[in-house]
């Protein structure tokens, strides 16, 4: 009894500590989801959602298994960018089998639609609400939200083998780490980590086979200067802006305070390109906040003339409002299980995270260099309309690890048709633009992008 009365207390004074630390289950849980609000009928695939504990931290996942042979097809494990990003974005949006009905959305909850051009098809794929306070994932107490790029790798590691220990049916199967954008920090790292585990008395022996990184940031400064001499290869800075930056600047383009004619010169090309779309340099320039076509979650007429482009009829921003409409509605929650008392409003991306989330690694050239060198596989590819993180950069830091290449620069099809193109590199590591994407290449070519990683998880060249 006085046990018990100790546990009672010590989880009121946890609770009254601080307004962002909640009293939940601690225990790892799963559901197996064979319905959605949204969606007609039963899915036609199997889904389970769940948490796992690590630390102070219950993270949240999407675990959806293999449309074609779950028990024979690779396990990834899904991160997406931010961070402080859903995992629910990668699966709705980029790579999972659901999307959303935007053309038929006229208020009320949005309805879900099975999507074909999934990465679900050749693969199990368990998409992770990472870091603490992302997506549907929490911590108990406030000092389990604070996080940074160490942190979360630690707890990532402890997150998959966890999880492998709840799922021990798929412990054989191949293993890769895959994501975007800013998980190309993380990704690399978490590899190292799970490496050093690899055959150590206290850690599983898991079948690491590889990663899969999209658009990823690398090396935060080369990657950020990049971006200048893409946007000039692409006609968008003029040669006279371009030459007088090129030479003033040296190369460092964010710092243009060490010379006056550097800053100058930025200063002109700030001005030309603060219109432009950094994620998809020919989708137009908008967001959440600022898009019409919404008013009181109902949507208005003549959307597709208001943002109408070469590549989007819409902005592409205002499609997120729905997963946010749909994800808040409580039935949902109720469908995947979500732990009550722990979340009060769900966003796709969390902008306020940045402020309690510590960025501490730079540069992981060296990570992906002893990697491939230990003979992990490698898929690095490019969305080539992408400006924020560039195949300008991600190609520079490629070509300084300085390895052979076995299958030199040549385009890659899908139906016959040029879907980007591919150069692979010793010790199995495979790069690719994928023609016409953006900053996330399989939410603008599913089909191309599918192709992609069929072939290469397959063994197959592109």
């Amino acid at each position: 009894m006085a046990a018990e009365y100790c546990l009672v207390v010590l989880l009121f004074l946890v609770s009254c500590s601080s307004s962002s630390a909640v009293v939940a289950p601690v225990n790892s849980s799963r559901k197996l989801v064979d319905r959605l609000p949204g969606f007609s009928g039963p899915l036609p695939f199997s889904l389970e959602t769940g948490y796992v504990a690590v630390d102070d931290v219950r993270f949240f996942y999407y675990f959806i298994q293999s449309e074609r042979s779950p028990e024979d097809d690779p396990v990834l494990l899904w991160l997406t960018g931010g961070p402080g990003c859903s995992a629910f974005s990668g699966l709705v949006y980029e790579i999972g089998p659901l999307t959303f009905d935007f053309d038929g959305y006229r208020g009320g909850l949005p309805t879900l639609l099975y999507r074909p051009d999934s990465w679900t098809k050749v693969s199990n794929v368990i998409f992770v609400d990472s870091p603490a306070g992302t997506g549907f994932s929490y911590a108990i107490t406030a000092q389990g939200f604070k996080s940074s790029d160490t942190i979360v790798v630690r707890q990532l590691y402890s997150f998959i083998q966890k999880w492998f220990d709840d799922h021990p049916h798929f412990f054989s199967n191949p293993l890769y780490i895959s994501g975007d954008s800013y998980s190309g920090i993380i990704i690399p790292t978490l590899m190292m980590e799970i490496t050093k585990g690899i055959g150590s008395s206290d850690n599983r022996l898991l079948n690491l086979k590889g990663y899969i990184e999209g658009n990823p940031l690398t090396h935060s400064p080369h990657d950020e200067n990049s971006k200048i001499p893409f946007l000039h290869g692409m006609g968008i800075i003029a040669d006279e802006f371009y030459e007088v930056a090129r030479k003033s600047c040296r190369g460092e383009y964010n710092n243009p305070g060490n010379s006056e004619e550097c800053a100058n010169s930025m200063q002109a090309i700030g001005d030309c390109i603060r219109d432009i779309n950094s994620e998809h340099i020919l989708e137009p320039q908008c967001t959440e906040a600022q898009s019409p076509i919404f008013e009181n979650n109902v949507l208005q007429d003549g959307r597709t003339k208001l943002f109408e482009s070469a590549v989007s009829s819409v902005c592409r921003d205002t499609n997120y409002i729905l997963s946010r409409l749909w994800a808040n509605d409580k039935a949902v929650w109720e469908s995947l299980g979500i732990h009550k008392g722990t979340v009060t409003t769900w966003k796709r991306c969390d902008d306020n995270l940045h402020y309690r989330y510590k960025k501490e690694i730079v540069n992981v050239v060296e990570y992906h260099l002893s990697l491939i060198t230990k003979g992990y596989r490698g898929l690095i590819y490019s969305g080539d309309h992408d400006s924020g993180i560039s195949f300008v950069g991600t190609q520079g830091w490629l070509r300084s690890l300085n390895l052979s290449i076995t299958d030199n620069w040549r385009p890659w099809y899908v139906n016959s048709e040029v879907a980007g193109f591919t150069r692979t590199y010793s010790n199995n590591l495979t790069y690719a633009t994928v023609k016409g994407a953006g900053h996330t290449a399989p939410e603008y070519m599913p089909k191309e992008c599918l192709a992609m990683v069929d072939r290469w998880l397959s063994g197959e060249p592109l």
